[in-house]
């Protein structure tokens, strides 16, 4: 589903990845870890398209993507649930979902409806302002809100940071859910060992 191949990146005269090679095959979940500073954001941000490599290739499902803009990888079938969530903190539960459904064409009942299945708890608070939620209710909404859109390939930068244990088990549930069905393709950056 996703190939990377000497890919190289950095930012101005820093240099982070250097050569990288990385496979992630389809509807499997790949970990990748490592300590502070290695470079794993970055690796994410170059899949998704927020920062050009300097060298190297990506593929993803087949096509190369190395010149394609964010929101084209993303219609492409890319999700991504960056590290701090980064949901829309002055709009409620249900308009944060809607901007998810933005990158969806056809209906949206059915998705929403999955989602909010996998995610009980935002069911309940689908009329709060994202500002106003826990961090484990927001880090569920900016998993949800990558959900609606379909994605084959979801990005999930560290999804447990500063979110209580009872959540983080709620999510290690979800992705072992959706890894089960097979159709969602999952690239993990995580620190913590237990969960990976």
């Amino acid at each position: 589903m996703l190939m990377m191949q000497e890919l190289s990146v950095g930012y101005g005269d820093s240099q982070i990845l250097w050569g990288v090679h990385l496979r992630v095959p389809e509807g499997q979940v790949v970990c990748l870890m490592g300590r502070n500073g290695v470079g794993k954001t970055t690796l994410l941000k170059s899949v998704m398209g927020l920062l050009s490599p300097q060298a190297g290739t990506i593929v993803f499902d087949g096509q190369d993507i190395i010149r394609m803009r964010p929101e084209q990888r993303a219609r492409c079938g890319m999700g991504y649930v960056p590290q701090g969530r980064e949901i829309f903190p002055q709009l409620t539960v249900r308009e944060n979902l809607s901007l998810g459904l933005l990158a969806k064409h056809g209906p949206h009942g059915k998705v929403l409806d999955q989602a909010l299945r996998l995610f009980p708890a935002l069911s309940g608070v689908l009329n709060r302002k994202g500002g106003f939620l826990s961090g484990g209710q927001q880090q569920q909404l900016a998993i949800a809100r990558a959900l609606v859109t379909e994605p084959k390939l979801l990005l999930l930068d560290e999804p447990t940071a500063g979110i209580q244990p009872s959540i983080i088990q709620e999510i290690a549930e979800v992705i072992a859910r959706i890894k089960t069905q097979g159709q969602v393709t999952i690239l993990l950056v995580e620190q913590y060992l237990e969960f990976a």
